[in-house]
Order: structure tokens, then C-alpha cells, then sequence
């Protein structure tokens, strides 16, 4: 019998009492426990094809776009086109996701993103060259992203215990950093080889992978009957009155916002590279290895989870990672030497994959199922907007203090604000599963 069509998934079971805890050097590797459960597995082998996908798109597009215009601004522009869609439909999506089966939503929106996908392989493969039309079908692809996240967060909460959440947020968050990093390197590799359009086809194909695997799952649909109106705007008010009045959410909210608009600094990584880490290595070489430090650390983070996955105190961690994040941004800011730079950015590249890991664990066992799609459409939006943000805040700072006075200054506001934060609402401090 095909469970995605007869049955409907439930809270997973918790684990028997007495599980022996693990020796040696398991202790220290990612807790891969949430992978027995198939459903939880089909889920994360999704995200594991559209995480490289998903980032051959993300090069195709700005290069195709500066082929055609020979402007950085026009890629710039690209970037905010999507922005806006991906907000205003993550909001959208989550109210949609606490209504209807989230099963459902997730093969509607990634077929959407599929064939997004084809259509910008027609339009390479038959040399239209319209930015019009590129910016047309990012932000049509944002649309369905902002849709489809939401629900995709909020299902793991039924797919696992609430003890395996910490791990199942860090197996996710982990394929998706590496992503980020082998993505671009193949897109890299293949463009000489089979050409740009052949990426968009690329991934096409890969997302009818993610397709089959969501409808594989069992149907998700709400566990309380949906009130009428929850997938409208007054399903999205209801959504901010929630965490307004729910102190560890909102304090989860302001945690990445606190770490990524004040100490983001990916916006001066150009001339810090050119003008600080440039010699002996050349200004190419430092900036690959600033932007690629983060995402490393954040691996190597996901791959020794067992050291943190299995904590309780879910708040203190979160408070902890947001402050080691801070004084690492502050270490990379006063840091003359590039290796020294990408040791403090890796290690802040740990910091984000902790923080990362325990405020999703935090949204889904804190909020309610009803509410949980909701929760992730708000997060969708700070992660996607915080960076955003810091990179004109950290811009502006650069050009009047310097590059290496703004991010040091950033990294030590982190450190305080979230102090001080942590201190005045002791909701987060006090929350432990």
C-alpha cells in the first residue's frame, strides 16, 4: 500500500527510554538518527539534490544576465527582483502551509520551481537574451521558493521526535551550506563543457527528483481544523500576533537578526580582499577564500553536531552561538594576516550553523502545528532579509569608518546587543526541552 496516498503522519514517536548513549568518536560526529525514520529521509534526500541544483540556477542567472548587459548593476538588480516575491509569498506560504496538507503544497511548489527550471533552459537555449524576461521568471521562481519553504520546515516537526530536532536542523542545514559551496564550484566546471543553458536543464531535471521524493511522504495536513481566513492576510496577522506573544520566539527572531545585520560582512569582503589580504596571494585567492570560510565553517560544524545536537538548553546555545558569532566577526575585523581572517570567519561559520540549528528547533517545538508554518514563513523572511540589509548597513559603514573598523564594530554590537537582550528577557535563557 503506497503510504503517500492512505496514510497521514502524526508527531513521530519518541525514542525508547535506555537508548545507550554513544562512545568514542560518534560522540563527535552528526547525529544521523533522524535518517532511520523513511519519512524524515525522503524529506532531507530532497534537500540533498536541490541544494547543488538549486545553486547551479543561482550562478546561471547573474552570468547570464551580465553576459547580456556587460553590468554589475543590472546583476545587482536581478537580486532585489527576487527579493520582494520571496518575502511577500514566504508570509503567504506559511499561512497556506498551517491550512492545508503541507504534502500537498510541497509537490504543487516544487513542480512550479521544475518548471520554472525549463523555462529558463528555453530561453538560453534559444538565445532570447531578455533581461525583462529573466527577471520575470527569478521572481516567478522566488514565488514558488518563498511558498514551498515554509512547509518544508514546518513538516519535519511531524516526521521526527522533538528530541531528534537539533539533529534533523542539522543534517538539513548542513547539506544546504554544502551546497552552497560544491554548487558553485560545478557550476564552475560545467559552463566550459556543456554550456550555461544546459545548467537551467540541470537542475530541472534534478527537482523532478525532489518531486518524487515529497510524493513518497505521507499526507500532512492539519492536525486542528484550519479557521477561516488562516491562509489570508488575517492569517498572517494572526501569525505576528503569535510571536508577539510568545517572548522565545521573538527573541529567536531577534537573535538573527541582531547576528546578520550587524555582523554580516560579506559586503566588505571585496575590499578587504583588495586592500588588506591581497599580497602574497593576490586579491582573486583572498576573495574566494573569504566567501568561502563561512560556508566551510558552518560544514565542519554540521559534520561534528554530536557535540551539541543532544543539548537541552536550547536558548543558552542560541545566546552562546550568537555571541561566539560576534566576537569571531570582531577576531576577523582587527585580523591584518588572510589565514588568520579565514579562521575567525570559519569559526564563525560554526557559530551560525549552532544558532541555526537550535532556533529551528526552537520554532518547531515552541510553536503549535497550526502555527508552525507561519513560523517558518517569518524565518524564511529574516534569513532571506538580514544579510540584505547588512550589506547596505555594513556598505555605508565601510565607506565612512573603513572596512575593518565597521566590521569589528559590528561584531562587537552583536556581542552586546545580545547580551543585553538576553539579560532584559530571560524567556530565551530559560527554555529547555
Amino acid at each position: 500500500m503506497d503510504t503517500s496516498e492512505s496514510s497521514t503522519a502524526s508527531p513521530a514517536k519518541e525514542p525508547r527510554p535506555g537508548t545507550p548513549p554513544r562512545r568514542g568518536w560518534r560522540r563527535w560526529a552528526m547525529d544521523t538518527r533522524p535518517l532511520r525514520r523513511p519519512d524524515y529521509r525522503r524529506l532531507w534526500s530532497s534537500t540533498v539534490v536541490t541544494a547543488v541544483g538549486s545553486q547551479l540556477t543561482a550562478v546561471a542567472v547573474p552570468k547570464q544576465i551580465y553576459d547580456i548587459t556587460g553590468s554589475s548593476a543590472w546583476v545587482g538588480a536581478a537580486s532585489l527582483a527576487g527579493l520582494l516575491p520571496l518575502i511577500v509569498f514566504a508570509l503567504w506560504g506559511g499561512a497556506i502551509a498551517d491550512s492545508m496538507d503541507r504534502r500537498k503544497l510541497l509537490l504543487v511548489t516544487n513542480g512550479g520551481i521544475a518548471v520554472t527550471s525549463l523555462l529558463f533552459w528555453i530561453q538560453a537555449a534559444t538565445g532570447l537574451e531578455s533581461v525583462a524576461v529573466l527577471m520575470v521568471l527569478l521572481a516567478l521562481q522566488q514565488a514558488f521558493w518563498g511558498l514551498n519553504a515554509p512547509a518544508r520546515s514546518a513538516s519535519i516537526a511531524r516526521l521526527v521526535p522533538a528530541d531528534e530536532l537539533p539533529a534533523a536542523n542539522a543534517l538539513g542545514s548542513t547539506v544546504m551550506q554544502t551546497g552552497q559551496i560544491a554548487g558553485p564550484l560545478l557550476a564552475g566546471a560545467l559552463i566550459p563543457v556543456v554550456g550555461l543553458p544546459e545548467l537551467y536543464l540541470i537542475d530541472a531535471l534534478a527537482l523532478c527528483v525532489t518531486v518524487w521524493a515529497v510524493y513518497r511522504l505521507p499526507a500532512l495536513p492539519p492536525l486542528t481544523a484550519a479557521k477561516a481566513g488562516s491562509a489570508g492576510l488575517r492569517g498572517i496577522l494572526e501569525g505576528f500576533r503569535y510571536i508577539s506573544g510568545h517572548a522565545v520566539l521573538l527573541l529567536s527572531f531577534l537573535a538573527d537578526i541582531v547576528a546578520m545585520v550587524l555582523g554580516m560582512p560579506r559586503a566588505l569582503f571585496p575590499q578587504l580582499a583588495a586592500e588588506t589580504f591581497a599580497a602574497p596571494y593576490g586579491e582573486g585567492y583572498a576573495l574566494g577564500l573569504l566567501f568561502a570560510a563561512i560556508p566551510l565553517g558552518a560544514v565542519a560544524g554540521g559534520l561534528f553536531s554530536g557535540t551539541f545536537s543532544r543539548a537541552r538548553r536550547h536558548g543558552w546555545m542560541v545566546i552562546g552561538a550568537v555571541v561566539v558569532w560576534g566576537a569571531a566577526i570582531t577576531g576577523f575585523g582587527f585580523s591584518g594576516s588572510l589565514w588568520l581572517a579565514v579562521a575567525f570567519l570559519a569559526l564563525a561559520g560554526v557559530a551560525d550553523m549552532v544558532s541555526m540549528v537550535f532556533r529551528g528547533a526552537i520554532l518547531l517545538s515552541a510553536a503549535t502545528d497550526e502555527m508552525r508554518g507561519r513560523m517558518q514563513g517569518v524565518f524564511t523572511v529574516v534569513v532571506a532579509g538580514g544579510p540584505r540589509l547588512a550589506d547596505v548597513l555594513h556598505g555605508t559603514a565601510g565607506s565612512a569608518l573603513g572596512p575593518r573598523t565597521a566590521v569589528a564594530g559590528g561584531g562587537i554590537l552583536v556581542v552586546v546587543v545580545m547580551l543585553g537582550l538576553a539579560a532584559a528577557v530571560p524567556a530565551l535563557r530559560r527554555y529547555r526541552v
